[in-house]
This record gives structure tokens, sequence and C-alpha cells, in this order.
């Protein structure tokens, strides 16, 4: 695996399913990635330490995944310079997401945190975006994800049915 420069961090475990998507398209993309629980309520210690240390090993986006209150891609931001992408996540307490979606996108002016879609579609679009920003100062990963971009259209059929 590629040198490390994403953090995907979930609030949860039981977050790990959604988060995947992230973890899969950096993979595809050959962008190295650590993968982290950290809860912003539960382990705020932890979440300092992590995020302190984090530019050292090498960290240029953080990609934030929590779901209730959602407030781990805002305290990350609080922390870091680095750009944070948050993703909500649907509970389990409250159904759809619209929760975390709005505690995560309410950040208060000066404290950016770039917000996804709800669940697996949102993870998968941080993960893009993180490599998005980063491929401004790296042109093989800018080459990287052009490709992809082809193979994804390539793999739109023109007509809904097969003819045959």
């Amino acid at each position: 695996m590629a040198e490390t420069r994403v953090a995907i961090l979930m609030g949860s475990k039981n977050d790990w399913d959604v988060m995947k998507p992230a973890a899969d398209a950096l993979e595809r993309l050959q962008l190295g990635y650590e993968a982290r629980v950290i809860s912003a309520h539960r382990t705020p210690e932890r979440l300092v330490a992590f995020i302190e240390g984090a530019e050292a090993r090498g960290v240029r986006v953080f990609i934030c995944g929590a779901g209730g209150a959602a407030h781990l891609a805002g305290v990350t931001a609080a922390h870091t310079l680095l750009p944070v992408l948050g993703v909500p996540i649907a509970s389990s307490e409250l159904g759809s997401g619209l929760d975390a979606l709005l505690a995560t996108v309410q950040m208060p002016g000066g404290i950016p945190v770039a917000t996804l879609a709800i669940g697996k579609a949102g993870a998968k679009n941080a993960a893009l975006l993180a490599a998005e920003i980063l491929a401004v100062s790296d042109p093989d990963l800018r080459a990287r994800l052009a490709k992809l971009r082809e193979e994804q259209a390539a793999a739109i059929p023109e007509e809904p049915l097969a003819k045959g």
C-alpha cells in the first residue's frame, strides 16, 4: 500500500460497513490510508492525540463518518488545518441520517467541513474528493482519477436493454 495520505475516522466500529466504500475507492486509486474508530464524545483524548500526530504520519485529508449528533468531523476540523470531509451516517435511533447531516453540515463560520451525502455514497465520494484534493499536486494520482472516470463512463450502456 502507498504511503498514508488519508485518515478515515468513524465514531463507532458499527460504522465500518458505511465507511468501507471510502477505503475501497482509496485502494482502487492506490492511495494510502489509515482507518480508526474514534468517538468525538467517548474518546476525545484519543481523537486529539490522533489528529496531532496525523500530519507527521503523512495524512493530508481527513474523512470523518458519524451518526446521531455527528460531531466527529467538526471536532476534527477544530484541531487541524488539513481538509476535513464529513460523511453523515444514519443511526438506528432516528433512521434516515438527517440528524447527522445537519450536525455535519451546519458548522459555524470559520471551521469548515466539506459535507458529503448520507451513507455509503457519501463515503465513496469523500474518498474521491480526497483524491481530487491530493491530485492537485500529484500528476500520477490525477492520471489514475482520469482513468477511473473513463472506466465509469464506459460502464454505462447507451441502451437500457441488450439487443439479441
